[in-house]
């Protein structure tokens, strides 16, 4: 059976000390620096242009987000890193804020953006220890993979998972083309339905 989303709303956002809202079975984190795609990502799956807001401005997600898909699972919209025009104080309220989340035991998966055309930064490598750190399963995705030649897409996605740190395979995705968006939608449903004798 193919895994499609039909629907998909916003339920709330939370800040340091705010409560989330009640526990599902299943929780997906998306995760990356400020404007590698995250919010381009869940508009795209959802097939919704305005469910996440996006901004030419980076930095703009200061809370977690939690998006309600198909009545049973949450799609969890992280506060993007790196925005170093963001005053300390808030950026320590980030950090304190992902801790209190990563280690809340409620996340199910995360899904890690990098951007396909660079190498990983400082901040994607200390993220994605934090994620090995707090034992998350998690899929890479490199975002932006529309501005490569396709023959060379897989190749540099490989590439850069391999710089982070990771086994050296992630999703090349395209909020444009929706390259990518089939391989996401399969491992959600992997996600949101471990078969019999995995869970």
């Amino acid at each position: 059976m193919d895994f499609t989303i039909k629907t998909a709303r916003f339920i709330t956002s939370a800040g340091v000390g705010s409560e989330l809202p009640e526990r599902l079975p299943c929780e997906i984190a998306i995760v990356g620096k400020s404007n590698v795609g995250k919010s381009s990502l869940i508009n795209a799956l959802c097939g919704r242009n305005k469910l996440a807001k996006t901004s030419a401005t980076p930095g703009k997600t200061r809370l977690i987000n939690f998006f309600l898909l198909n009545e049973e699972f949450y799609l969890v919209d992280l506060p993007g890193y790196g925005y170093a025009a963001a005053p300390k104080a808030e950026q320590e309220k980030w950090g304190r804020l992902m801790e209190d989340y990563l280690s809340s035991g409620r996340v199910s998966h995360i899904y890690m953006l990098i951007d396909i055309r660079h190498e990983p930064t400082a901040l994607d490598k200390q993220m994605f220890g934090y994620i090995i750190y707090y034992g998350i399963p998690y899929t890479l995705i490199a975002t932006k993979a529309d501005k490569l030649a396709k023959t060379k897409r897989r190749s540099a996605a490989n590439a850069a998972a391999k710089l982070l740190g990771a086994p050296p395979y992630a999703v090349a995705w395209s909020s444009e083309t929706g390259d990518g968006r089939e391989e996401l939608l399969e491992r959600i449903d992997a996600v949101v339905h471990p078969t019999a004798g995995e869970e």
